[in-house]
């Protein structure tokens, strides 16, 4: 390394350059991070709470919106502190903290996105099997398999990351220590880090996609032969709700992980970073209370429960 010095300290781009903006974006994003926390702690409530939602579907989304709550709050907090203190600086372990439990939490989402095409593809498509096929036990099996490969694969991560060095430059341009930024200032050579990330991160990758979408091509050819308007209404608003989120989810990542490195940040980068860290997981309890009418009966329950007291 000869003369160099060693940084102990990143220092994050920050949403905005313009000091007049710092006030607008911490009222903006403190407003989306309430709603988000409102969001998927009622859809969490209501699956606990309702025995009508007592399925592995909604097994699953309680699942799904406790990821969101988590992953919003591993970076929109601190992005919340850094606008109204304008202290973008951030110590080297809490920025590796901050990155192995954003990889395990989108790695979690990815995974659990299959497992809930799965569950859809056994209710639509072998409707008389579903009970003995998802059980409660199938399903904590398929929820702490998720848990066990997100951990492992995060793992993998942080434990490469832990050998690079910064010395040179220590800004990261981007809001939040996203692990390809921290590529681009290491003074210790990355290669093995981007294959990995590359190679073990598209295998995962095309691999839970693959299952994610596969099954509905059966799934929609299933649904179009029921002859009742209103069960095949029921099973279009489920299924549309959990592709809507597939495609959003997928979508926003692939672009920030997958498209040509750049070393300067630029617009659509910073877009990309807030639309899957903050506003996905605002959408995602949205999406499935306007799309499925029994998430919306158990909402009109909950109220009027509400209000007898």
């Amino acid at each position: 390394m000869g003369n160099k010095t060693i940084l102990s300290e990143l220092l994050l781009s920050g949403i905005s350059d313009f000091p007049d903006l710092q006030l607008p974006l911490f009222l903006l994003f403190l407003f989306i991070y309430c709603m988000t926390l409102l969001g998927n702690i009622c859809i969490i409530v209501l699956v606990v709470i309702d025995s009508h939602l007592h399925t592995p579907m909604y097994f699953f989304l309680g699942n799904l919106a406790f990821l969101d709550l988590c992953s919003s709050s591993i970076t929109t907090p601190r992005m919340l502190f850094d606008l109204i203190t304008n202290n973008w600086k951030i110590s080297i372990p809490a920025c590796l903290t901050q990155i192995f439990l954003f990889i395990l939490l989108v790695t979690d989402e990815i995974l659990l996105l299959a497992v809930m095409s799965l569950d859809r593809y056994v209710a639509i498509c072998r409707p008389l099997h579903y009970v003995q096929i998802m059980d409660w036990k199938t399903c904590v099996h398929l929820t702490l398999c998720v848990w066990a490969l997100s951990f492992a694969y995060s793992l993998v991560h942080i434990l490469l990351a832990l050998r690079m060095t910064f010395c040179d430059s220590n800004a990261v341009q981007s809001f939040f220590c996203d692990l390809p930024k921290l590529f681009q200032i290491s003074c210790t050579d990355v290669f093995i880090n981007l294959l990995t990330m590359f190679v073990l991160g598209g295998i995962y990758e095309i691999v839970f996609v693959l299952m994610t979408f596969i099954p509905y091509i059966t799934v929609f050819s299933t649904v179009l032969k029921i002859k009742e308007k209103e069960k095949r209404f029921k099973a279009f608003s489920t299924c549309s709700s959990h592709l809507t989120v597939a495609f959003i989810f997928y979508g926003t990542l692939t672009f920030n992980y997958y498209k040509p490195s750049k070393k300067n940040q630029n617009i659509t980068d910073q877009l990309a970073s807030v639309f899957y860290t903050t506003i996905t997981p605002l959408l995602n309890p949205l999406i499935y209370s306007l799309r499925n009418q029994e998430l919306k009966t158990a909402i009109k329950r909950m109220y009027k429960v509400g209000s007898l007291f």
